[in-house]
């Protein structure tokens, strides 16, 4: 097994307003993993896609809507993670809202430790939105390569 130095960057966030099949869209992105190296140890890339109940114009959450999500968000974030943010399991990547959705990506160290935390939330039923994730092998950040576009 390779033994690879990591610095793990600050978190840095860009604001991203985009228009999708007619739709608007908000991304933020950690702009920081642009440069991130060595991107071979999170190797996976985790996003959970939480369906919207509260919505206003356009497939957009609502502000109290907003509120419960952003606060489910921290949450999953703090545990997708890891105890150790010195040496977290998962780096967070982006958040889009879009089309009645929130979608949450994080790029994984070890996907094992996210997959047993999601299914104990499934298991419980005590996610207070629906959700769906997946944890794809991605090597080379292919499936993050939108996220971490130049958008200039």
């Amino acid at each position: 097994m390779t033994d690879y130095k990591v610095l793990i960057p600050d978190e840095f966030y860009s604001l991203l307003n985009f228009e999708q099949e007619d739709l608007p869209g908000v991304a933020v992105v950690n702009t920081a993993l642009r440069e991130f190296e060595p991107k071979i140890v999170f190797a996976c890339h985790l996003s959970i896609m939480i369906d919207l109940e509260y919505l206003i114009d356009n497939g957009m959450p609502s502000k109290s809507e907003v509120e419960v999500i952003d606060n489910y968000g921290d949450y999953l974030d703090n545990e997708i993670k890891g105890p150790d943010k010195e040496k977290p399991n998962a780096l967070f990547l982006a958040r889009i809202t879009w089309n009645k959705t929130r979608e949450l990506i994080w790029r994984v160290y070890d996907p094992e430790i996210s997959n047993s935390f999601l299914q104990e939330i499934i298991t419980a039923n005590s996610s207070p939105r629906q959700f769906d994730y997946r944890i794809d092998p991605d090597n080379n950040w292919e499936l993050a390569k939108w996220h971490l576009t130049d958008w200039k």
